[in-house]
């Protein structure tokens, strides 16, 4: 039976990385429908393996297997395990589930592409490492898994690589990403000569067995931890780099923002609940960048107009709600509305590129309108996926993000209620786009408004499927006054029963009043505007002011940091090159050569063929050797 599980295990990360190699090496020679299906085909067979995996877990508890010792450094064993328990089965669910969708929805979009294999390729590695990096059972194997879904997002954000402005975002994200990882690999140096483990079983009990443990230094692994998350899942100061990929094709987006990428600094935090709850620094730190995260983004999505930049915005701000949750110790909360993210956002950047197609790739929501008419199941879809995102009752963000709400309320007031407007600027800046998109006069040009038309079945069935799991994933986390929470009774034997204070029923349905009732008030204040007096977004910010033009122009951040940052380090390195490059270790080189040249110069002139001159050196070369001799006696 464990010969079999290990098989079973294997099988999770190994089917994309088949995909993989098989359209990277052969997908030249394959025909278009031949490699996208096989590409979509690997996390299908893997989505089907971890259902199987879920089975098992659910009958016997967490498995870990073990393929093969990797190496051993004094009394370190390491190995290359797997651990598969509640939470890392649910992640593999979602990955490989959300991940074949989006695969099929690709073999539309990419229709046509000349890189049609290669984009598969890339995204079956993408979905490989994402599953080494849930099934790890340590931070080193997790590590491996944390590297290469970076490399692959740099892969894919730069897909159409000869587009200069597609290789700047991709780089941006590739750089900013190795920042964070700077912190993952000081704290596991830090937490392995403490420890002298890194695995989670073994890291668990040997927290447990040492409750004195230095507060200190655990203090210091755990902010080195989370600034690695704050790279990957794009909190400040390393949030810049997540609109920026939008740069990638739609797809790309919607793997990125929704099931995997965004998700691992979360997952980490989860995964390492057990330590995190030992710091509480680290937790009120965690609480506020991801509350302050929260909001800023919120504000500037806004005064977007890029419908892909609108929903990352969005992705940036529920990403700090997601932190903010993790911050107060509601960790199967941040689960349960990471679950319901993955389904709803997935959901909208896969209709914003329906929207896309729809229109013959424009972006800009200004010169969009009335496409209710023209592509009906799109819009039916994304409005599900705005209900949902917005926390519409009953709708899945209502439940996922009223549980984060309340949770947070208990343990602060404050936080609560910027986190409570900045869930109604959400909902604002939602229904925005979705008036602006989808209703009132087309505002494109008459060649586009001529070729507008719904997408393929292969695009909108994946729609379908997300927006009806976008609507019903509430039911896995019911409040309890409602019925049973199931995802968080799923979690406990990882989470450590810490799990943040939870609201009495009475001040929980206050909560929810609130929120429903704010967000019902908010839809008509956009409806008024958008709809009834038809108002558009400026056509440049010359028609800004005051927090518009921040918001517009993203509160300068990216100016900001190449000012603090990119600038200073350019200046440093140009002067580098100049005094030590150049000057010092150019100057040595060339210095070495020119002094051969003289020496040899010298050397040539003694060699010219003079007999005579060779006869006199010889003798005179004898009466030094004479005299050195005499005068040594």
């Amino acid at each position: 039976m464990n010969q079999n599980l290990t098989i079973l295990a294997s099988l999770v990360p190994g089917f994309p990385l088949l995909g993989f190699l098989l359209n990277g090496l052969f997908g030249c020679k394959l025909s278009e429908k031949t490699s996208g299906w096989l590409g979509s085909l690997m996390p299908l067979l893997s989505f089907i393996v971890s259902v199987v995996l879920f089975a098992q877990v659910s009958r016997d508890g967490s498995i870990e297997v073990t393929l093969f010792d990797w190496f051993q450094a004094g009394s370190w064993d390491i190995r290359f395990a797997f651990l598969i328990d509640p939470l890392a089965v649910m992640m593999m669910m979602i990955i490989a589930g959300v991940g074949f969708l989006i695969h099929l929805y690709s073999i539309g979009y990419m229709h046509g592409d000349k890189a049609f294999y290669r984009f598969f390729s890339h995204l079956n590695l993408f979905v490989f490492f994402m599953m080494l990096l849930v099934m790890g059972n340590s931070y080193l194997i997790m590590f491996i898994g944390w590297e290469g879904v970076g490399a692959c997002s740099y892969l894919l954000i730069g897909f159409w690589f000869k587009n200069t402005d597609y290789n700047l975002a991709a780089k941006k994200a590739f750089v900013m990403n190795r920042i964070g990882d700077v912190g993952f690999v000081l704290a596991m140096f830090f937490l392995l000569s403490m420890s002298g483990t890194l695995e989670f079983g073994a890291l668990n009990a040997w927290l447990k067995s040492n409750a004195s443990a230095d507060v200190g230094m655990l203090t210091a692994v755990t902010l080195l931890f989370f600034f690695a998350a704050t790279g990957k899942s794009a909190q400040i100061p390393l949030y810049t780099w997540l609109p920026d990929a939008m740069a990638g094709p739609t797809p790309v987006s919607a793997l990125i923002h929704a099931a995997t990428m965004v998700t691992a600094g979360i997952y980490m935090i989860i995964r390492s609940s057990a330590l995190f709850m030992l710091t509480p620094l680290t937790m009120t730190v965690i609480l506020w960048v991801g509350t302050i995260t929260c909001a800023l983004a919120a504000v500037i999505g806004i005064k977007q107009n890029d419908i892909k930049k609108v929903l990352a915005y969005s992705t940036v701000s529920q990403l700090g709600l997601l932190f903010a949750a993790l911050g107060v110790g509601a960790f199967s909360s941040a689960f349960f509305h990471l679950t319901t993210h993955a389904f709803f956002k997935a959901l909208l950047f896969l209709g914003a590129g329906s929207v896309i197609h729809a229109l013959g790739g424009e972006q800009d929501i200004r010169k969009m309108g009335g496409l209710r008419k023209h592509i009906k199941w799109t819009y039916i879809t994304f409005l599900l996926g705005t209900l949902a995102i917005s926390g519409i009752p009953p709708f899945s963000g209502f439940f996922s993000k009223d549980e984060i709400l309340s949770r947070v309320f208990s343990h602060s007031p404050t936080v609560w209620f910027i986190l409570q407007a900045s869930s109604l600027i959400t909902v604002f800046y939602m229904f925005r786009l979705l008036y602006l998109v989808f209703f009132n006069d087309f505002r494109g040009s008459d060649r586009v408004r001529e070729h507008i038309h719904e997408s393929p079945p292969v695009i909108t069935i994946p729609l379908v499927i997300l927006a009806t799991l976008a609507a019903a994933a509430g039911l896995l986390g019911l409040p309890s006054l409602l019925g049973k929470n199931w995802i968080e009774g799923w979690l406990q034997p990882v989470i450590n029963n810490a799990d943040g204070e939870q609201a009495s029923h009475q001040l929980e349905i206050i909560l929810m009043a609130i929120a429903a009732g704010g967000a019902a008030l908010t839809i008509l204040f956009a409806r008024s505007l958008y709809i009834a007096k038809k108002q558009l977004p400026e056509e440049s910010e010359k028609e800004m002011s005051g927090i518009s033009l921040l918001a517009y122009n993203k509160f300068y951040a990216d100016e900001f940091y190449d000012a603090l940052v990119k600038r200073p380090i350019n200046q440093l390195s140009s002067a580098a090159y100049r005094f030590i490059d150049r000057g010092l270790l150019d100057g040595m080189v060339s210095g070495a050569g020119n002094l051969s040249v003289l020496m040899a110069g010298i050397l040539r002139r003694t060699q010219q063929g003079n007999a005579g001159l060779y006869i006199f050196a010889m003798a005179i070369g004898v009466i030094a050797l004479l005299m050195i001799q005499w005068l040594t006696r």
